[in-house]
């Protein structure tokens, strides 16, 4: 059974904007991943630009051969760039507040203006 969740970014006007994730959302698997390897906004956003994916891993950028029948061990699997399916670009809420007030799915993530990644509006290391 999946776990949704949802991961976003919050923008220096404070608006975030956030993609669907389809499996294993809890963070001892998503929170985990998103804490030890998406700290710099650079590979956030290039997470967030691939639109919704199927499932997170360490890395964004997909080798050779990677797809969503075939993918590659540690690679994020993505509906549009893998699937072929037609983009869903993110999602935009005016604010942090404003995102976890909406539909987060069952987990709600968010790379904060300060590099601090939340959850469900609780700071992720306090969480993990």
């Amino acid at each position: 059974m999946a776990t949704r969740s949802r991961i976003g970014i919050e923008h220096e006007d404070g608006m975030v904007e956030s993609i669907y994730c389809h499996w294993d959302g809890y963070p001892s698997h998503n929170g985990s991943i998103l804490q030890e390897h998406y700290r710099d906004p650079k590979k956030v956003e290039e997470l967030i630009k691939l639109g919704d994916i199927s499932s997170l891993a360490p890395e964004v950028k997909a080798p050779k051969g990677h797809s969503f029948e075939t993918p590659v061990d540690g690679v994020v699997v993505a509906y549009c760039r893998d699937r072929g399916e037609g983009y869903n670009p993110g999602r935009i809420d005016s604010s942090i507040e404003a995102y976890f007030k909406s539909d987060v799915e069952e987990y709600g993530y968010v790379f904060t203006k300060e590099g601090k990644w939340l959850v469900n509006g609780t700071d992720l290391n306090n969480v993990l």
